[in-house]
């Protein structure tokens, strides 16, 4: 075996990481230093699960970090309806905007995560592996100068569910996180009227909600929520087509009825991927600004 690499016991929540097996992934490798000293680590290997592609990240650091001085970071989960995109690529919405300079800027720690498209596996396949690269995080935290008392994720559209499930585990999991940012996500599986099967909820759960209940349970973040949730944001175009913003609504109003906090913000007139957005950087200031507020140093 390759001495870079490291087994592991599963973290374990109510739906467990990898079933019953151990997984391994790679050590930190040394990070590429561009000229305004940020840190990038590379194609990491944050899981090695048998039979599948191991799971890749990159993770970006800003300069200046010190044991002393660890940074917050943002998780940034991919959408697609689970079946494409990947942690390299945007919306083209959000790309020309230079969305990871601007988390950089602000003094965040970026990781893109990567994870099995439902092709590939289905749920709970995606979120076992961005816990698995949460918990690779969370593992190496101190090497790299991270703050693990303040890690976020942050995901847009099917991004965002699974960014909404992680922020909804037990908040003493080793894969758990302290404010979730979700753009326009959906947050209820359980719709057994969806039944064509191109439907990107069919593909995810591996057959319809009612062939599939207990995974479109499981799947739902509304159906997760407790009172130990940290903080979220729900960002949502009020003509999203694709994922309605009542899916938003429905999750801050049942995160708001146990008492966390759910900061829901309807983007008037915007479709998916908040498509017909003149100013997206307000849109990405203001989720740092809550970031900023919920992750400040005690």
């Amino acid at each position: 075996m390759n001495t870079d690499q490291i087994v592991v016991p599963v973290p374990r929540t109510r739906i467990g990481v990898y079933g019953d097996d151990s997984t391994r992934y790679d050590r930190p490798p040394l990070p590429a230093i561009s000229a305004d000293g940020v840190r990038h680590y590379a194609n990491i290997a944050v899981a090695r699960v048998s039979g599948y592609r191991p799971l890749h990240m990159d993770l970006y650091v800003p300069p200046a970090a010190t044991a002393d001085r660890p940074w917050p970071l943002v998780a940034w989960i991919h959408g697609g309806a689970f079946r494409e995109g990947s942690r390299t690529s945007l919306p083209d919405t959000l790309e020309p905007v230079g969305f990871h300079e601007h988390l950089l800027a602000r003094g965040y720690a970026v990781a893109e995560i990567d994870y099995r498209l439902s092709r590939e596996a289905v749920f709970p396949a995606q979120l076992h592996d961005v816990r698995a690269a949460i918990a690779w995080l969370r593992t190496f935290a101190g090497e790299l100068h991270l703050d693990p008392d303040r890690f976020a994720a942050w995901g847009e559209s099917a991004g965002g569910m699974l960014a909404a499930l992680a922020g909804l585990g037990d908040r003493l999991d080793v894969a758990r996180v302290q404010a979730v940012v979700d753009w326009y996500g959906p947050s209820d599986c359980t719709d057994e009227t969806r039944s064509d099967p191109d439907d990107p909820g069919v593909w995810l759960l591996g057959g319809t909600a009612s062939q599939k209940p207990e995974s479109a349970f499981w799947a739902s973040p509304v159906r997760q929520v407790h009172d130990q949730a940290p903080p979220f944001l729900l960002m949502h175009g009020t003509a999203d087509s694709t994922i309605p913003y009542a899916e938003s609504e429905n999750l801050a109003a049942a995160l708001r009825a146990v008492g966390v906090r759910a900061d829901l913000v309807p983007v008037e007139g915007a479709g998916h991927v908040f498509r017909g957005v003149t100013d997206m950087l307000t849109l990405v200031q203001r989720s740092l600004d809550f970031l900023d507020d919920t992750l400040a140093r005690g």
